[in-house]
């Protein structure tokens, strides 16, 4: 099978960029052909396989590791994940949706949710990254059609707006308190199934959550954070902060473009 196309543009409206900056999420129909995600699955399912270093049955594990088998860089291991996450198509959609003038790469990432596996519990991706601004935007796609009882992605609209909750690792305390959180604020939550090929995009600081696998099969997610072009290294705030420069910005220094091997533009 030949490559497929990733790289032309996808028309994103100004409608929809309205909508991602009023609800710090959107989801965006038909983004990957479904002979690009059966061109590109077989590959990441393998390379989730061979990296993942946790083979004990699902009910030996705890919270965190139930909600999915998690891979961060596939794309340093297979030069064919390497062209999925250089996708000019993906790149220029984030790019258009954070209003920014261009992005680099923060990471990607596989989360396979295995059949039986956990929810997933509220959070924001930015509580992990030290970042110095907010333009920072994930691209989520199940590798097949995705409906809500496997897992599928939950997110409360406008939530980025929200700060208390920011500080909370994933966990049952941040399941607990940001579902309080949100409720109190008045803010809803929008679930619903994912199509073959369809692709979300939700910024760093919007809560998100997802709900358990109860079907007899793995969700399987690929996802490819991006950041601004221009984005600063910020002083670490927590361990995790620490370890994420080690894993996902190494060489970076703090207050300097992060702009090493590890991370670069995709976009334009």
């Amino acid at each position: 099978m030949s490559k497929p196309d990733i790289d032309s543009p996808y028309p994103v409206t100004e409608e929809q960029i309205v909508f991602f900056r009023e609800n710090g999420f959107i989801k965006l129909k038909n983004v990957l052909s479904p002979e690009a995600i059966e061109y590109y699955r077989e590959e990441i399912t393998t390379k989730v396989h061979e990296l993942n270093p946790d083979d004990r049955p699902v009910g030996e594990k705890d919270l965190y590791d139930r909600a999915f088998l998690q891979i961060i860089n596939v794309w340093k291991h297979s030069a064919k994940v390497e062209e999925l996450m250089r996708s000019k198509r993906l790149a220029r959609i984030a790019t258009e949706l954070l209003e920014v003038d261009g992005v680099r790469l923060h990471h990607d990432q596989a989360l396979y949710k295995e059949p039986g596996g956990g929810y997933t519990p509220w959070h924001v991706d930015q509580f992990y990254w030290p970042l110095t601004s907010d333009r920072t935007v994930t691209a989520w796609f199940p590798l097949h059609a995705a409906p809500v009882e496997m897992g599928a992605l939950s997110f409360s609209p406008g939530s980025q707006r929200l700060i208390a909750g920011r500080e909370l690792i994933i966990s049952e305390e941040s399941e607990k308190q940001i579902e309080k959180n949100l409720k109190l604020a008045d803010f809803g939550v929008e679930e619903s199934p994912y199509d073959l090929g369809e692709v979300s995009f939700h910024l760093g600081y919007n809560f998100h959550r997802a709900g358990p696998n109860h079907t007899d099969r793995p969700r399987e997610v690929m996802t490819i954070a991006y950041m601004d072009k221009d984005m600063r290294l910020a002083e670490p705030k927590n361990q995790k902060q620490r370890d994420d420069i080690a894993f996902c910005t190494p060489g970076a220094k703090v207050g300097e473009i992060i702009n090493g091997p590890a991370n670069p533009i995709l976009y334009p």
